[in-house]
């Protein structure tokens, strides 16, 4: 498959991925809000006259049209929300020669990717960093931290917006700022069920003997309750996984626009020897970066559980297969330059 056929093909899926995403969130807050007002409606089946019995499933409408509106929000404004939580500004008017260095690679970037140029801002961090957000193209933006820019020679920080430049052009950063947007979310519902179970109350006085005796209504219940308590942590494992997939082919796609993967490997070996997290991005943001901003120590290792838990592939492993690149790259220069001195 040719290579345009094969970038069309990653965007295709992760437009697919993104509708998936879209569907799975409100079917599955359809879920806890139907699945809420049919245990409600079992627990309150032998309310005694004057006592509540839950008939109209409103828990339920109330529940799907949020999280349609939630998904909708995320998506108009996903990336707004992703800048204001790391309290990036915007670079509109570089006024030091770090800053100028920086708009002046991101523009010969975006010609190498062949999109038109993202919107620039520096986030306010010592740790090295960078990531994409946006919902496509033309909307994209490019943040970086204030510590890239200290550890990066020119040609290193080219590479990082290359890497950049190749989730925008994957659209990539459109699936993962919709994730970023929806975990925050569901973190945050979840938390405000914990508080409600807490409290204690009970579903009615009048049915509590039918509660008692139902061991269905029991075991509806207890899977209701455990879904509330899972959905941040399987919203945050799915981040992950988008994340680790990704990395690879940004990484290759970096090298493809500036012709230097050695270069990438350097940037991700100063950023990787940076032991201090970047406290200015968030959990729930940490997929979109180009290194786990929550601290290396999972990234640096191997294995199933690192796999599972990290944000992003080994870094040792995202460096050899760029020195890979660029031995195969040297050896290939060498072959040509020979078949050039033998005609």
């Amino acid at each position: 498959m040719s290579e345009p056929a094969n970038l069309f093909a990653q965007q295709e899926a992760n437009r697919r991925r993104s509708r998936w995403l879209v569907i799975g969130f409100i079917a599955f807050f359809a879920w806890l809000g139907f699945g809420g007002d049919w245990i409600l409606s079992l627990g309150t089946e032998y309310a005694k006259p004057g006592e509540y019995r839950h008939l109209f499933p409103w828990f339920g409408l109330v529940m799907t049209t949020t999280a349609a509106g939630l998904t909708w929000h995320a998506w108009r404004k996903g990336a707004s929300q992703v800048l204001w939580a790391t309290g990036a500004r915007e670079l509109d008017r570089p006024q030091t020669p770090d800053e100028k260095q920086l708009v002046n690679v991101v523009e010969e970037m975006a010609i190498a990717a062949g999109i038109p140029r993202p919107k620039i801002y520096v986030v306010p961090d010592k740790d090295p960093n960078a990531f994409a957000t946006g919902r496509d193209p033309q909307s994209a933006v490019i943040a970086v931290t204030e510590g890239l820019l200290r550890v990066c020679d020119r040609d290193e920080l080219q590479a990082v917006i290359g890497h950049e430049m190749g989730h925008i052009k994957n659209l990539d950063m459109q699936l993962m700022t919709l994730l970023a947007s929806l975990v925050g979310t569901v973190a945050i519902m979840s938390d405000g069920l914990g508080r409600m179970i807490r409290s204690g109350r009970p579903l009615s006085g009048g049915g509590s003997r039918n509660r008692k005796g139902n061991p269905f209504l029991m075991v509806a219940l207890a899977l209701w309750i455990l879904s509330w308590v899972l959905a941040p942590m399987i919203t945050r494992l799915l981040a992950l996984g988008v994340s680790r997939k990704r990395e690879y082919l940004a990484d290759a796609m970096s090298a493809q626009f500036t012709r230097n993967p050695l270069a990438l490997a350097r940037a991700l070996e100063k950023i990787e020897r940076e032991h201090a997290p970047t406290p200015a991005i968030k959990q729930s943001c940490a997929h979109l970066c180009i290194a786990d901003p929550l601290g290396r120590a999972m990234t640096a290792r191997e294995g199933w559980l690192a796999d599972a838990l990290a944000t992003h592939p080994p870094m040792v492993m995202r460096v050899s297969r760029l020195k890979a690149m660029a031995y195969q790259e040297i050896k290939h220069r060498e072959r040509e330059a020979k078949l050039t001195v033998a005609s």
